[in-house]
């Protein structure tokens, strides 16, 4: 539009609105802002009327855990006052309940994508128990608050250890053995011994938490889906953590294999002590499959063990066995993943490691493909931030 044309429109407006009475303008303004009051009002009224459903629904199901008032989790966390940290769909607080046990606290923010995440824990993890899962304790849905209620965990996420450069705070290869294990036990748990089959569909490091004695438990099931056991996959919305996520993700058809690719690149992220895409390494450096595959041709596997471990290098036929369980579980193809009770077998011994990996079993590792897949995707369901 030129300089002429614009200063028409300008004059020609101006007119118009000379010509037309104020009084028309002023109805107009009255009904937009009705309309708007109608709209408010039946969102509000749709909202209510779904909590209360929801509500009415979660106080009828079997098994589930104590349902607790906003106000008693007030005081429960002293009006939210110790804050521990911060998840992808709001803040969790430390909180001591009248018995005396300490709790962590999940308050969620949001609507559509929190509520859904909600429901789906309290029903996922509500009515199950297994010592390496996060035990939910109690739940509040009142009005627009949804909160959960966990068993406090002393030491925090997995993450907080397993990346930090601090040498006085680097696990030593025991206790990352052991964490590895306890992973490998919730997982397997999940995926055979419930009624239904559970994938979580969101495991790292941030969502492995820890108790004084670093006992690993699997938390966050936000994202999970549940799997009758008449069925072997299923088709799903994109969701996880990219850097974690299978590559069959791609076409939304998805097994409990899923998590076993997401597991592998947990452990060798334990066993290398870096995340799995770390943008500070030189650009051959970065995605750590690739470095992986590289190491693993030059039979040069324990140059990628954590350096601020010192007991790393003692245990070196170990480690190295525990890299090539990790490099089975992230083949390409999920059909050559092993299942999670298996890989609990082979961390404990009694089935061996030589005898079950296939000697090409390097060359289901494409990092190049995940690192493309890493790059482009965009999945419906992001988990946030911790």
């Amino acid at each position: 539009m030129n300089t002429n044309t614009s200063s028409a429109f300008v004059i020609i407006t101006v007119l118009i609105l000379l010509i037309i009475p104020s009084s028309f303008f002023i109805d107009a303004l009255g009904a937009i802002f009705g309309v708007f009051l109608i709209c408010t009002f039946i969102f509000l009224r749709f909202k209510k009327g779904f909590q209360e459903v929801e509500e009415d629904y979660l106080d009828n199901m079997l098994g589930m855990p104590t349902r607790f008032s906003f106000e008693e989790l007030k005081n429960v966390t002293k009006n939210f006052s110790n804050k521990l940290g911060e998840g992808g769909f709001g803040s969790i607080f430390q909180g001591t309940l009248p018995s005396g046990s300490e709790v962590a606290v999940k308050h969620l923010v949001g609507f559509g994508p929190v509520n859904k995440s909600f429901m789906t824990e309290v029903q996922t993890i509500g009515s199950i128990h297994h010592f390496n899962l996060v035990s939910l304790i109690g739940f509040c849905a009142q009005k627009f608050n949804r909160l959960l209620v966990y068993e406090y965990m002393a030491n925090g996420s997995l993450d907080r250890w397993i990346f930090n450069k601090n040498r006085d705070l680097a696990l030593g290869w025991q206790i990352r053995k052991k964490i590895i294990l306890d992973i490998a036990k919730g997982l397997a748990y999940l995926h055979e011994d419930c009624n239904q089959k559970i994938v979580h569909l969101d495991i790292k490091p941030q969502n492995i938490l820890l108790d004084e004695h670093f006992n690993a438990k699997v938390s966050d099931f936000g994202l999970s889906k549940l799997i009758g056991k008449d069925q072997s996959r299923v088709i799903t919305t994109m969701r996880g953590t990219p850097g974690y996520m299978a590559p069959e993700w791609l076409s939304s058809v998805i097994t409990e294999k899923v998590d076993v690719y997401s597991f592998g690149i947990v452990v060798l992220e334990i066993l290398c002590g870096r995340r799995n895409v770390d943008e500070s390494q030189l650009e051959e450096d970065r995605h750590l499959l690739g470095l992986f595959k590289r190491k693993q041709e030059e039979g040069q596997l324990m140059d990628l063990v954590d350096k601020c471990s010192d007991d790393m290098q003692s245990n070196a036929a170990e480690v190295v066995k525990m890299m090539k369980v990790a490099a089975w579980c992230v083949q390409t193809e999920h059909a050559r993943r092993p299942s999670m009770p298996i890989v609990v077998k082979l961390f404990e011994g009694s089935v061996d490691v030589a005898g079950n990996l296939n000697e090409d079993f390097q060359n289901g590792l494409t990092p190049e493909a995940m690192e493309t897949f890493a790059s482009i995707v965009l999945p419906c369901l992001l988990s946030g931030p911790r």
